[in-house]
């Protein structure tokens, strides 16, 4: 039978994963955004949690805007439920587009979500999150 492939054509075994599943190593880039916003959140909520409490954090990949459109494309998003909840979007691809690597993502998810908050409470960002570094400094 000529032309039959085997995957472990040198002897070496079959081919697997090179770390464990629940490694950080390897989640996506996806998998370790949503928890690195899940942090923020929790972070908030130690703070806000009663205030919070009807807030609902979703991640997505990109925002529905108009490509006609030639404002700058949003990081995130803040919207009213139909049920008389909030919900606070963050859109994954261009936060990461405009951060310069991993602490750079962190920190423009962190001010991201203080200013959304800030924003839906009436308060200031630094009043929010004291640590909060306005970005006309």
């Amino acid at each position: 039978m000529a032309g039959v492939r085997r995957r472990d054509r040198r002897g070496r075994g079959l081919r697997g994963p090179l770390t464990p599943p629940r490694a950080p190593v390897s989640r996506t880039r996806a998998e370790r955004f949503e928890d690195l916003v899940a942090d923020e959140v929790r972070r908030l909520g130690r703070r806000w949690g009663r205030e919070l409490a009807r807030v609902d954090f979703v991640v997505e990949d990109v925002p529905d805007v108009d490509p006609a459109s030639d404002g700058p494309v949003p990081l995130g998003l803040t919207e009213a439920d139909a049920d008389g909840g909030v919900r606070i979007v963050v859109y994954r691809r261009p936060v990461e587009a405009r951060a310069d690597g991993d602490r750079e993502t962190g920190r423009l998810v962190r001010d991201l979500l203080v200013e959304e908050v800030a924003d839906l409470l009436g308060l200031s960002p630094e009043s929010v999150d004291p640590s909060y570094d306005s970005p006309d400094d």
